[in-house]
């Protein structure tokens, strides 16, 4: 019940302080609308802060993460190759689209991350159904393969983590 009543207590103690600080005052006046405004902002922006995360297997993190270490070296290494000779690019630029399994927003938030780190990826979105991401990959030769290996790599170990 006191989630509801005050869904961040820190964030509120924090605003709360923060305004009487700015304000170079602790009037009672003050402190009601310091109290106030300590309660309501949390509230009013509670939609805009992450779900709590409850991960469930703390050793594919690991996993994931030499993973991403690994590809991005890789990828950067293309991208070097890619910039400094430009005659040898093997295939075009384009959009791929990959469908997601992933529902959680805090893996959907990670696998963003994840494919916009990695030199290469030039952007990316996910769609509002949270169904589709879009790739732009800077050397797509194969689109499946690209998929199947966002999918094996990336997607299935965020929902061991997060689903």
């Amino acid at each position: 019940m006191m989630h509801r009543l005050l869904p961040a207590p820190l964030l509120s103690v924090a605003l709360f302080a923060l305004w009487l600080l700015l304000n170079h005052s602790a009037s009672l006046g003050h402190m009601l609308l310091g109290a106030l405004l300590g309660w309501v902002i949390p509230l009013l922006t509670r939609g805009l802060r992450p779900l709590p995360v409850r991960v469930r297997r703390p050793g594919t993190i690991l996993r994931l993460a030499l993973r991403v270490v690994h590809d991005s070296t890789v990828s950067n290494w293309n991208v070097v190759r890619f910039l400094l000779l430009p005659s040898q690019r093997r295939h075009s630029a384009d959009f791929v689209h990959i469908p997601l399994q992933l529902r959680d927003p805090n893996g959907l938030a990670v696998l963003a991350m994840i494919v916009c780190i990695t030199p290469g990826t030039a952007w990316a979105e996910i769609s509002r159904d949270r169904s589709m991401l879009m790739l732009h990959v800077l050397e797509a030769d194969d689109p499946e393969r690209i998929t199947d290996y966002v999918k094996t790599h990336y997607e299935r170990p965020l929902m061991e983590i997060f689903e």
